[in-house]
């Protein structure tokens, strides 16, 4: 009885992982990274401002009854930050409620005079009152109105639609007068309002510049209240490099901390007027989520120069590069298997391609458009090999 064995010779095992890779590499769409041309870059220094900012300013004088915190406190939309005293402002409202009720008593007492006149108008109750034992009365009923009225001096018609319309006329000021008084208690609620602050959005305090028991007037800075979720670089762009620059291009930055931290800023701001004595223009940029530090630090950011000589950089597909926190990296093809290698980029290369300045050196092969579990999956897969 005798026992076979066969064994792969060296050719079949080459033949056969090359196919597998063949058929592994055939799984992803790919570009070739490829070496050109890219001008210079300039270094331009840059600030770590919040996303968003507000100074909060006094809408009323008065002393500072209540402040909600010290810088580096956090809080929700809407919370009181600072309150200033209203007491003054209440007083002048009690005083405003009463005109509004003696204005309203006003419109009620016209509208009661209106009624009656037109109901039982004055020309009629003149001749009926009674005097002298209602005998010059009865005359004037009789003889002096008729005749008046014969001879053109008098109409009583129109002695009664004057009295119609004064009595209109009262109840129109009246209704001023209420409107004015409704006005002025406005006023003093639009006061009392803005005598307390409140929070704009969700944030933290930044500066206070002032202390309970201050007297504070309108217009005078209390608080800087600022979103430092995420986090801006701000800076002044030589007119010269703003050609280079468009909003969503991703630059190259270096954050003052520590020893230094490089990362990838995106242009969110352009603004479209240059500053006339420095010829600069302010240029934002939005940095990851994440990143240490905080407003105010100092950064670095590396600007593409078109007016310098070129040199030689690997560029690869925008739509290749990955984010891993606050870095960016590449898969490349190795061995016909994807693997994770992380960039430092550059700038904009043209063409939808982008410059690496370490990481690659030209001539490998990158995934374009990866699927967020590509790493997960590859890990999967040599492990079940």
């Amino acid at each position: 009885m005798s026992n076979t064995r066969s064994f792969a010779t060296p050719a079949a095992l080459a033949v056969l992982l090359a196919t597998s890779s063949i058929g592994l590499a055939a799984d992803y769409e790919t570009a070739m990274v490829e070496v050109t041309a890219v001008g210079d870059a300039a270094v331009v220094g840059a600030t770590v401002v919040p996303y968003k900012e507000v100074v909060v300013s006094a809408m009323v004088p008065g002393q500072i009854r209540f402040l909600a915190g010290h810088e580096g406190d956090r809080f929700k939309a809407n919370t009181l930050l600072v309150q200033i005293d209203d007491d003054d402002l209440q007083a002048k409202r009690r005083a405003a409620s009463a005109a509004v009720m003696a204005a309203r008593s006003a419109i009620d007492q016209a509208n009661v005079q209106y009624s009656r006149e037109l109901v039982s108008p004055r020309i009629n109750r003149s001749m009926s009152q009674p005097t002298g034992f209602g005998v010059p009365s009865m005359f004037d009923s009789f003889f002096t109105r008729p005749f008046s009225n014969a001879m053109g001096l008098s109409n009583p018609w129109v002695e009664r639609y004057a009295d119609l319309q004064g009595q209109v006329s009262g109840l129109n000021q009246a209704n001023s007068s209420y409107l004015q008084a409704r006005a002025a208690l406005d006023e003093i609620d639009t006061k009392i309002r803005d005598a307390r602050l409140f929070t704009p959005f969700d944030g933290v305090i930044t500066a206070k510049m002032v202390e309970v028991g201050d007297n504070a007037q309108p217009g005078q800075p209390l608080m800087r209240f600022a979103y430092v979720d995420f986090l801006r670089l701000q800076a002044e762009v030589p007119v010269r490099l703003v050609a280079s620059l468009r909003k969503g291009q991703f630059l190259p930055a270096r954050l003052d901390v520590g020893s230094g931290i490089l990362v990838d800023a995106r242009v969110s701001q352009i603004y479209p007027i240059a500053d006339q004595a420095r010829h600069t223009v302010t240029v934002k940029l939005d940095l990851p989520q994440g990143v240490p530090g905080g407003p105010g630090m100092y950064a670095e950011i590396r600007i593409p120069d078109h007016t310098t000589d070129a040199r030689s950089l690997p560029t690869v597909p925008r739509k290749s590069l990955v984010q891993r926190g606050s870095l960016f990296g590449v898969y490349v093809l190795e061995d016909g298997r994807p693997s994770l290698k992380m960039v430092r980029v550059g700038g904009d290369a043209g063409e939808g391609r982008v410059s690496v300045l370490s990481g690659l050196k030209g001539g490998e092969q990158v995934i374009v458009n990866p699927s967020s579990d590509l790493g997960s999956h590859n890990a999967r897969q040599t492990a079940g090999d």
